[in-house]
């Protein structure tokens, strides 16, 4: 069984809308291409090196579109390997509407999400979910994920579309790898889906006896 991993861009407060460009995602949010500024050599090599493995995306419509729109261009130019990656490997797009599929080796998946994520899972070794937040919010709450990668930015937008949006459910994740801070401040975060769900506990529970000599 292969791995269904989230690529994710986040401010502090979670924002992941429109990070690439004001054109992203123009509804009345005003941040579009708030990573920009914040980009650097490491956060490019981290975001390179996470694509490295990708056979397969699994793509929300609205991600699809612009990403349609851009890559068959790139290659030869300064995007080329990700450009030709992405040009290469199949394409899932997840829509309840009529996508245009021209971009080489695309496929809308069918109704039943959770099946299709299922099968794609099985068919491909490493499927990479790109932006898609509404696909994302929607695999986090049937927990059809392996691994959540998450670039953590240091701003604050105070508006727009958080990754844990309203029908999260109580997940565990576990750390992968150590945390590693870029030079403009940027965290990226690798996490895998762990069994249960988070328990509670009594934090005063260790001082009870403090200052008690029997």
């Amino acid at each position: 069984m292969g791995l269904i991993d989230i690529e994710l861009f986040a401010t502090l407060d979670l924002v992941g809308q429109a990070p690439g460009g004001p054109d992203e995602d123009p509804e009345g949010f005003p941040f579009g291409g708030w990573q920009a500024p914040l980009i650097d050599e490491v956060t490019g090599a981290q975001v390179g090196a996470a694509y490295e493995d990708t056979d397969a995306l699994l793509l929300g419509r609205r991600t699809y579109d612009l990403f349609a729109a851009y890559w068959p261009h790139q290659e030869g130019g300064e995007d080329n390997a990700i450009a030709t990656l992405f040009n290469s490997v199949p394409k899932y797009v997840a829509s309840r509407g009529k996508p245009d599929l021209s971009w080489a080796g695309s496929t809308q998946l069918g109704p039943d999400l959770a099946a299709a994520v299922r099968e794609i899972r099985d068919r491909h070794e490493h499927t990479k979910v790109v932006g898609s937040l509404n696909l994302v919010q929607t695999l986090l709450r049937e927990k059809l994920f392996d691994r959540l990668d998450l670039w953590v930015h240091p701003i604050v937008l105070g508006v727009g579309k958080k990754v844990f949006d309203g029908g999260a459910v109580p997940t565990n994740l576990t750390l992968l790898e150590p945390p590693v801070a870029s030079g403009k401040g940027t965290v990226y975060l690798r996490y895998g889906l762990a069994p249960g769900t988070p328990e509670t506990g009594d934090m005063s529970a260790p001082a009870r006896g403090v200052g008690r000599d029997d």
